[in-house]
């Protein structure tokens, strides 16, 4: 993901690090539904900043014996009372959204036995964390 969002984040000017654990287990999931979480959660955390430029961080760590994945980034943050409702389908914040990145990235996390939430950064910005158990084996279809 960083190597195919890296053309979008340098004409933002967003400068993405990464810090990944030094060794996790390997797990069963579908690697293209993670994929989608990824995309969604930086694209996100780019346009959040497409006017102001900053950072974009992904890191990784295994806690409480789970693989858990965050996203974080140096815009404005969460929107003020609607932190809840970012999941909700349909819910957007930007004038071209369609509302359903948030929703569906749930889906496919839960899906996997998994949970995704958000959190405000202490100073600027956002972190979008997602959690999976390290034995998942295999993924449970999507409700939709």
């Amino acid at each position: 993901m960083l190597t195919l969002l890296k053309g979008e984040a340098t004409r933002h000017s967003v400068a993405m690090h990464t810090e990944p654990a030094a060794e996790l287990p390997k797990i069963m999931a579908d690697r293209v539904q993670l994929q989608q979480v990824f995309m969604n959660l930086m694209v996100n955390g780019i346009e959040a900043m497409k006017d102001s430029g900053g950072e974009l961080t992904v890191k990784s760590q295994l806690q409480d014996g789970q693989l858990q994945f965050s996203v974080s980034d140096t815009g404005p943050g969460l929107p003020a009372g609607s932190v809840d409702q970012i999941f909700s389908a349909f819910f957007t914040t930007k004038p071209q959204g369609s509302g359903m990145g948030l929703a569906i990235s749930r889906s496919i996390v839960e899906s996997h036995g998994g949970r995704l939430w958000a959190t405000s950064n202490n100073g600027r910005g956002a972190t979008f964390h997602f959690a999976l158990p390290a034995e998942v084996t295999e993924p449970r279809p999507l409700v939709t």
